[in-house]
């Protein structure tokens, strides 16, 4: 993938359905989500070793996997840096089927539980917002598959969507740490 190439459900996954991978695009952008929300350095490329052990059977990441994990990082970061509230969640589109999105903003949200909770240990430095969001995470991740294709879910789905966004960037901005803005090597392209 190119620098160029825009990031969106189907083509990420595509890419990762090209190798001998575990995870969904939903999950690994949760993850890499939750790891940079709750406190992850912006120079620690540490990241590409937990994606290897947790969706990769711990063997090492190819070249093309490694960019689109390197690109889908920064990515990330510039959104949750962004004043404009850009960050999305990495979901399948609108025009999917709702047996499609529920699971994967469910899968979302438990890789966002997996980053959290793999950087963020000490439960003290949680604020009682913090603390709440995580708990409603745990049940978001547990939601039930069986999903009606009618306007009440399509609702549901959509204001939980909103909640899930908000709430990792309210964990980033509790918790996450800022790249220092005078240093050239965390500029973030």
């Amino acid at each position: 993938m190119t620098e160029q190439t825009s990031l969106s459900f189907a083509n990420v996954q595509a890419a990762l359905g090209g190798e001998n991978f575990q995870g969904s695009a939903s999950e690994i952008h949760g993850l890499l989500t939750g790891i940079i929300s709750s406190g992850f350095e912006f120079e620690d490329d540490s990241y590409l070793s937990l994606v290897s052990d947790f969706f990769n059977n711990g063997e090492g990441l190819g070249k093309n996997l490694k960019d689109l994990l390197k690109q889908l990082y920064g990515d990330i970061w510039q959104a949750v840096l962004d004043d404009n509230f850009s960050f999305q969640l990495l979901l399948p589109d609108d025009d999917e089927a709702m047996v499609e999105r529920g699971p994967a903003l469910s899968l979302w949200v438990q890789g966002f539980n997996l980053g959290f909770g793999l950087q963020q240990k000490d439960k003290s430095k949680f604020s009682e917002d913090v603390a709440e969001i995580i708990k409603d995470f745990g049940d978001i991740a547990n939601l039930s598959s069986e999903l009606d294709e009618d306007e009440e879910t399509e609702n549901a789905y959509y204001e939980i969507l909103e909640y899930v966004r908000i709430s990792a960037l309210l964990c980033f901005a509790e918790l996450g740490a800022k790249p220092e803005a005078n240093n050239p090597e965390n500029t973030i392209h």
